[in-house]
Order: structure tokens, then sequence, then C-alpha cells
């Protein structure tokens, strides 16, 4: 194995190391465009790497790699790729003018994240338009920033899961330095920055691995056609590729989580798998840093031996997304009960999620017509991911729709109240905290006309299973990610401040009262009485306790709820004047005696706390 990193690293003084993974090749050259045209042999060592340090050469020159004399390739490990997938690889300076000294990132427990896509964020779409929004994420009680993958991909849109060079940062956003500008901007202002990676496949469209070596396998297939090369011949190379991307972008570019997407379809039967390795790597490098890091995988399998420690078995991987929670939730407020959604429609799924974090822990499934799931009660508050809103959960309906064009505006309120009240780690998908009306479709800007036929014909037949039937919209259409772009000036107006409103009392709840603060299902009492469509969360603190009460219904009921003796203040109540509820019959403080009546309008979100001396 070469000890040097993969790919071009400047090393100053005019000199550049090269080394790139070629085990099926007899020679590889380096083929120079820029300042000179020349061509440098390498050195084949073992592994099947070839490796050589080049002088007289500068930042920002431009090069291939030759193979065999015959092919010219772009640089698998390429940093930046300034004229796209098919262009040539550039060597570039990692130099760069960090303002974060003593940053070591924050406690998992005080994530509260916000998904954005780099390019419809904002007009401009790139890395440093995303800057000046910082302040207002940071006052909105956001504590770190996800984007959305960053890798290059081909042409200007793209959701960023087609990337095809993990190492290189989009140029079209404003390449690695333009990332490094962001990260540091955050860091400064104390907002953590999780990195979405993706490691179970790489897009068709400019991607050449294939002709370094065998870094997929036809022994398994996944959605996007041959697994990635995990576990057969050659696989620890294949693997090295991925640990060293990983932290790369942890030291490089100073990133605190990596948000790795559809670990369900890393096909790896390995006795020690490649996410084990991951987390070790990972964890050491952290431990080397002195910071924070994490890792937060998204899988549909509901399997808990992702975020379980290595001492009991699992891979020791940190926080993982929950799609059962979202499916348990947006099922109640839409109704909706086709595709994966028919497993779900039930209050008491909800509870379960509330108690345990999956809902499906082992029981049948009608939607995977079998057994789905693990246990999960043992499992901390804090390695579960919830949301009512995320890019899949959005962009893949047929037209995009968020919550806010789904649902009426009490259930908007409601469903912020059920993710931002939960003792899990929430997320916000970019322009939710004020009810951004985009849509956000799945879009491409690919160049193969084949495979902007394949595209179109397969978000067809992925719709099918939902009863779908009209056309989505073109997603190689500029117009179909124009129309994506958000809206910043609603949160100016009218309902749309309102709903900002609410979610920064939200956050400001959670983050100030211990019993909220505190990320545990110990202490938490979960009430579900399906017939009044109402579901309350009591959660216990040594400082206190406090009581969510979440009214799923259509109509206003009276209805008794359990409440400890005492003395209660109410926290917030959605249905008052100033959330552009129809108004609150709930006085400021109730006494219980043990069980309180309330008068519960559609679509409510109650909090109350005990009054402290009770």
């Amino acid at each position: 194995m070469s000890n040097l990193e993969l790919g071009a690293t400047y090393l100053g003084s005019n000199q550049c190391a090269f080394s790139v993974w070629a085990p099926l090749t007899r020679t590889v050259e380096v083929h120079l465009f820029s300042p000179l045209g020349r061509i440098v042999s390498l050195e084949k060592s073992a592994g099947g790497y070839f490796n050589g340090i080049v002088t007289d050469i500068e930042p920002d020159s431009l090069y291939v790699y030759r193979l065999d004399d015959v092919k010219e390739r772009p640089d698998p490990a390429s940093r930046h790729q300034p004229r796209g997938v098919y262009g040539p690889s550039e060597v570039i300076d990692s130099l760069f003018h960090w303002e974060d000294e003593g940053w070591c990132g924050i406690p998992l427990r005080n994530y509260i994240i916000y998904e954005l896509h780099v390019g419809t964020y904002t007009e401009n779409g790139s890395f440093d338009a995303v800057i000046p929004h910082l302040d207002t994420l940071r006052d909105l009680g956001i504590t770190a920033v996800e984007l959305m993958p960053v890798a290059e991909f081909p042409g200007e849109r793209n959701w960023g899961y087609d990337g095809v060079y993990p190492f290189a940062v989009q140029s079209s956003y404003g390449g690695p330095a333009g990332l490094k500008r962001l990260v540091n901007a955050c860091h400064t202002k104390g907002l953590a920055v999780v990195l979405d990676v993706v490691y179970n496949h790489l897009g068709p469209e400019g991607n050449y691995l294939r002709d370094y070596g065998p870094y997929f396998t036809d022994r398994y297939k996944t959605p996007w056609g041959s697994a990635v090369n995990f576990d057969g011949p050659y696989s620890d190379e294949v693997r090295r590729y991925f640990l060293e991307n990983a932290l790369y972008w942890i030291r490089d570019f100073h990133v605190d989580a990596l948000r790795i997407d559809a670990v369900h379809a890393m096909m790896d039967f390995s006795a020690r798998p490649f996410l084990e390795e991951l987390a070790l790597a990972v964890q050491e490098e952290a431990a080397l840093l002195g910071r924070r890091i994490y890792l937060m995988p998204e899988s549909a399998l509901n399997d808990t031996r992702l975020i379980c420690s290595r001492e009991l078995g699992g891979f020791g991987l940190d926080a993982q997304w929950n799609d059962d929670f979202h499916h348990a939730l947006h099922t109640l407020l839409t109704g909706e009960k086709t595709g994966y959604y028919q497993d779900f429609g039930r209050l008491r799924h909800l509870a379960k999620a509330y108690q345990e974090g999956y809902v499906y822990t082992g029981e049948p499934s009608a939607y995977r017509r079998r057994r789905h799931g693990r246990p999960s009660r043992e499992i901390p508050a804090e390695r579960f991911i919830v949301f009512s809103q995320n890019h899949d959960q959005v962009g893949n309906r047929i037209k995009g729709e968020r919550l806010v064009n789904l649902v009426p505006f009490e259930a908007v309120k409601l469903a912020a109240g059920v993710v931002l009240l939960s003792p899990f780690i929430p997320l916000l998908f970019m322009g939710e905290e004020y009810g951004e009306e985009a849509p956000f479709p799945y879009f491409i800007s690919h160049t193969d006309p084949e495979l902007i036929r394949a595209v179109r014909e397969g978000r067809r037949e992925e719709f099918a299973s939902f009863g779908w039937q009209e056309d989505p919209p073109d997603p190689n259409a500029e117009e179909t990610f124009l129309a994506a772009k958000l809206n910043h000036k609603l949160r100016q107006k009218g309902k749309h401040e309102v709903l900002l409103n609410l979610y920064k009392e939200l956050i400001h709840l959670r983050k100030k009262l211990p019993m909220l603060r505190r990320l545990s299902k110990e202490g938490m009492e979960v009430a579900c009485m399906e017939k009044e469509n109402v579901l309350l969360i009591r959660r216990r603190h040594e400082q206190g306790q406090g009581i969510a009460v979440f009214h799923f219904g259509e109509e206003r009921i009276i209805t008794v709820l359990p409440f400890p003796k005492g003395n209660w203040i109410k926290r917030l109540d959605s249905t008052e004047e100033r959330w552009q509820g129809p108004g609150s019959a709930l006085p400021a403080r109730i006494a219980s005696d043990g069980q309180v009546s309330l008068a519960l309008p559609p679509k409510t979100v109650l909090l109350f706390t005990e009054e402290k001396g009770n």
C-alpha cells in the first residue's frame, strides 16, 4: 500500500506528489497540460499503486493520467474538476487561512440540524452565497448546518447523489476554496457542519473508476447498478479509497460530521464491515485532532447494529436518520396510505416512535411483505435524528411538494411541535421554518440522451407504487431546478413570519427547559389516546417536568388528560392568536388533582411545565 495520500498532493516549492491505484494496469503516466505540456512516468509499487513526485509544477496545473499509453482519464481522487467531470483534474494548494482555532465541535445532544442544498438555497447557488444567511440560522436556533452532497457531479444542476469524484468539490458551487470559506464561517459563528457523503455508488456520467481497477462488483446489484466492491478481491484498496475520503473532509475541510447516504445499499458481508472500519478510523482521527466528530448513517433496515457500540456487537456509528418517525407523523397529518406509507397511519405508530425510535422492530410489514426491524428501546434517544421533512421525503414526491402545500397551517405547526419537542435530534429541511412553498423535485443536468431518458422513466416507475399517475417535472429541465430556489423574502410575510417565530419559540424552549434539553427516553412517559387522537408526552427531570399535548383530530374536543397533581404553567399554545390560531380558551396556569379537562381545537400543540414549589 502506498504511503502517499491518494491523488495529487502539492508539497510546496513547485513539487507535487501523485499516487493512484491501478492494479490491472502496466504503466501510468501523468500528462500535464499546464503550465507546460509534458508527460511524467509514475513508479509502480506494492498493492497496485503508482507513485511519483513531480517537480516544476504549480497549483492550478491541469493533468490527467495516461493508462497503458492508451487511455487518458481524470484522477479518481481529483481534488478539483474545474472543467467538469470530463475535463482534466487540477492540482490545488490545500493551504487555507483558518480562523476556527480552538473549535472542537459541539456535543451530539446539542445538534439541531438544518439540511440545505447549496444550489437552490440561494439565487446565486454557491457556498459563498450561503454565508450571509448563517446569522439568520443561528438566530433561529440552529446549531449544525448539513450540506447535501458536494462531490463533483455532471453539469451544474443535481441533488448531488450522482457525484463521480468523491474528493472533488463541485466547481459550480465554488470548489474546494469556497467550501472551506463556508465551513470556516460556520465555525466562527458556533455552527457545526455536517456533510452528506455517498459511498454506496457513484454516478454513471463521467465515472471512469472501472478503467483504474475493480472498484465495483457484479456480485451484487443496487438501485444504481453494480455495487461498490467492499468485500471482494481487491476490496482492501477500495475501502482505503473511501476511508481516505472521509478523513479528507475531516482534516482538510474541518467538517464535524458525515451523513452517510443509504448504507443499506452498501453490500458488505465481510467479518469486519466497512462501516465498522470507518467508525474506528474516524474515532481515532477525532482523538488525534481533539475534536468531536460524528457519523450519521441513513438506513432503511431499522438495524440497531449501526448505532450500537462495538462492545455490544454494533458498528459504533453515532446517530441514524429515522424514517419511521417521519412516516408515522406524515401519515397522521396527510392521511396518505400508499407506497411505504401503508405501514403507518395509526397514532400508536407515532407513540412507539417516541417510546423506542423505530416503529417496526420485528413486526410484519405490509409494504415489504415480511418482518422488518430490530428492537430499539435500549438505544439512547440522541442516536436518532427525526424530521417532518427532508430532501428525500419532499423530493421523492411526484411534484416535490413540501408539507405546507399538503396540509392546513395548523397541521404544519403541529408537525413542528412533534419534532422539536421530541427527545431526539431534530432536523429541519431548508425553508420549512417559514413555510417555503417552492417545490424540491428531483433534478439533473446530464448530457447523455439515453441516460436522461432512463432517469425520466425511472422516476415514473418509482412513483407508481404511490398511485401517482401524472408525469413528474422533467428532471433534466432547467426550469425544474429554478423552481426549487428558495424565496427567503417569504419569512417576513404573514403566516410565514408567524411560523418562523413559532419555530424560534419551540427551539428556544427546547434549549431552555431542562426536561426538554435532556435527550433521553428515561423519565419519559407516553400516553396514546387513539379514540381522542391525542398523544401526551411527559418528560421528567430532576429540575422539573413538562407535558406536551398533541391533538391530531379534525374536530374540537373536550377531553380529560392525566396530569400529576399540582399547578402547571402553559408555555406554548399553538391555538393562540399570535400563532394565527383560532384563539385559546386555556388559562396561563391550570391546577390538577391528577387529571385535567382540556378543550382542544383541531391540530393543537400544547406545552406545560410544573410550577416550582409544588
